[in-house]
């Protein structure tokens, strides 16, 4: 159904028409460069949402200048894995729980390669 504008004189317009553009690139972002997106996805059943919201925390922290976004993703079957724009950073099972430093790490090599860490880097 068509919607109606007062902008076009009542002529009937598509909705479309009236999405809002996107938003604008951030100061410093290159036109058209999305920052990448951070996935923790984490066991509800092993109760580990607390440990993926604080390592959320410490991603965020670490580079809020550099990520896009960071979700927690509810999973089950004693998951926790990290993933930056769907490329696995952090697989528990196989390396067993991430200390904050090592996913700094592995995160900034991937989002921010050359950037110092400070004494994480030791």
């Amino acid at each position: 159904m068509p919607i109606v504008s007062s902008a076009n004189d009542g002529a009937p317009t598509d909705r479309a028409d009236l999405e809002p553009a996107g938003p604008a690139p951030l100061a410093g972002t290159p036109a058209g460069a999305a920052k990448p997106r951070l996935e923790i996805e984490y066991c509800t059943r092993c109760r580990w949402l607390p440990r993926a919201a604080w390592l959320a925390q410490e991603l965020l922290s670490t580079f809020e200048t550099d990520l896009g976004a960071v979700a927690l993703v509810p999973g089950t079957g004693g998951v926790f894995v990290v993933r930056v724009e769907g490329a696995v950073v952090w697989d528990g099972r196989a390396q067993g729980f991430p200390e904050p430093t090592a996913v700094k790490r592995a995160v900034r090599d991937l989002v921010a390669p050359g950037r110092s860490l400070g004494h994480s880097d030791a």
